[in-house]
């Protein structure tokens, strides 16, 4: 099968498949709906953690000299911080969240170029090797799940119906399939960037991770829920080492 399909169907996947579930978590009753989410973003930041540390950034290192590789990663870690702050790059996973001050506007600009940039992160895994594509869509998933739940709300708090905001989701999660089909384009006529890309990937994965999801799970008291977030990153971990 040719790669484009690979990486549109697995862009599809990390997109939509991450929405769906969302879609069904908030069914849930709210007090089981409040336990799940944190164990979903526990289990995201194990899974953006694995993949960018087992996969990606040791298969730009076969193509890179690590000097100019890890330039690149704190190049990239820089500009999704302004990215961040541009409210073009954002990742919300509470009810609560800051980005509800936001306009719905801003909100759906983030998040499809985020879905974009996602899309393209998976096209670039699935070039460099398939099994490395599933693990990025997996964790491409996993990490929209509880982005989509903070997306709902956010559309809810701004009055929209359930069907509306369900509708604006699916808009915003189709632009990874716009992301992977620009990339694969992108790196055929420019096959050498691939590997950057690779490390740029990486580096939004730990952002992600270490500077959106991390934090929340800090909140609140050590207690036995604690121990969940342990096991669930490292679940996460495992997942990706088990699918390279």
């Amino acid at each position: 099968m040719s790669p484009l399909w690979i990486a549109l169907g697995l862009s599809l996947l990390g997109g939509l498949g991450g929405l769906l579930v969302a879609a069904g978590i908030l069914l849930i009753h709210d007090p089981l709906r409040s336990k799940l989410v944190p164990w979903l973003v526990s289990y995201a930041v194990g899974a953006l953690l694995g993949i960018s540390m087992m996969g990606l950034l040791p298969e730009s290192l076969e193509h890179l000299p690590a000097p100019r590789a890890f330039a690149t990663l704190l190049g990239g870690i820089l500009l999704f911080f302004i990215l961040e702050k541009l409210v073009l790059w954002r990742h919300c996973h509470t009810h609560d969240c800051e980005v509800h001050e936001s306009t719905v506007a801003s909100v759906m600009v983030g998040d499809t170029f985020h879905n974009f940039v996602d899309g393209a992160v998976i096209a670039a895994a699935v070039l460099t090797s398939v099994p490395l594509g599933v693990s990025a869509a997996i964790a491409v998933a996993t990490h929209e799940i509880p982005q989509e739940i903070g997306d709902f709300a956010i559309f809810l708090h701004a009055g929209y119906s359930r069907r509306k905001a369900l509708l604006l989701n699916v808009l915003s999660a189709l632009a990874s399939a716009v992301g992977a089909v620009a990339a694969v384009l992108a790196f055929d006529i420019v096959p050498r960037t691939l590997p950057y890309f690779l490390v740029l990937a990486a580096s939004s994965f730990l952002y992600v991770a270490m500077a959106d999801l991390i934090p929340g799970l800090h909140r609140g008291r050590t207690d036995a829920s604690s121990l969940r977030q342990i096991i669930l990153i490292a679940l996460g971990i495992a997942t990706m080492v088990l699918f390279e």
